[in-house]
Formats: C-alpha cells, structure tokens, sequence
C-alpha cells in the first residue's frame, strides 16, 4: 500500500477562520478528515501532520515513512531553503499544494523555493486542491509520473480559494 504523508505548515491550523475570503471556510481538521477518508477508498494510506515550526516539519519529513508527500508549506515555500533542502534529501516524490494561487497575489509569494523540485502543483484550488493531489499520487503510484506540471484553478470554485 502506498503512505502518503500530508505536511501543512504555518498557519494552516487557522484555516476556516484566517482570512476565509482567501483561504475559505474549510478546516484543517475537515481536510484532513476528507484525506484520510478518500484516501482509504483509493487504497492509499494517507496519515497528516502539522506544525507551524520550521524544524518539526523537516523532523517529520526525515522519518521517511512515506512514499509519497502532499506538502502545503505556507510562508515557507517563499524563504525555507532548509525545507528544500530537506525535500530533496529524503528524496520522495511531492506534489505542491496552495489553496490560492501564490503568481496571482502579493510579488513576495511569487518566490518559491519547492516548485522545481515537486513532482506537481496543484495551486488555487481551495481544499479540493489537496484531494486532487491525493488522486494524483494514486494514479502516479508505482511510476516516476511526469515533474514539473502545474494545475490550477480556472474556474471558481464554491468557496473562495486560499
């Protein structure tokens, strides 16, 4: 069966209430819930993980028991070499999630420092971005799959993506 490790990073614990306009009404814990439950029905092992520190998450990642990753970094994608670094250390495959799409909002976010190194992005989706990833993987699992591709939202989605 194939592990999927989800890492949401700083600030995801505020989700449904932090800037809703942006990032919506769904919680981190109703997300997580929807993983964890259409993971099973894709027969993915699929197990969460949150900190709104630097250094757990890159301790988490470091246990390497997962095949694959889900990895919304937050602030962290625009300043975490460390992060990166890691990343590519452990070296197993991630697809990049973002609720809105960072290219579309402030000039400081469009610093990315996982994007070349993702396997995927999946960008401006809201929550569903983060199933979208998990049946990615699920489709990818067992091959390479194809780097670098990015999907993104072209439509709006029922609650504002963040």
């Amino acid at each position: 069966m194939t592990r999927v490790l989800v890492i949401n990073g700083p600030n995801l614990n505020l989700l449904g209430t932090r800037e809703p306009q942006i990032y919506g009404s769904t919680t981190l814990a109703e997300i997580d819930a929807r993983l964890l439950e259409r993971g099973w029905e894709l027969g993915l092992a699929v197990d969460t993980f949150q900190s709104n520190h630097e250094g757990a998450l890159i301790d988490r990642l470091q246990q390497q028991d997962f095949d694959w990753a889900i990895v919304n970094a937050g602030g962290l994608t625009h300043t975490s070499v460390a992060l990166r670094d890691c990343l590519l250390g452990i070296a197993r495959p991630f697809v990049e999630v973002h609720l809105s799409d960072p290219d579309q909002r402030e000039p400081f976010r469009h610093v990315n420092f996982l994007h070349d190194i993702a396997a995927e992005r999946i960008v401006g989706r809201g929550a569903a971005g983060y199933t979208a990833a998990l049946e990615s993987i699920a489709q990818r699992a067992g091959s390479a799959g194809s780097a670098g591709s990015t999907v993104r939202s072209s439509e709006s989605e029922s609650e504002p993506n963040g």
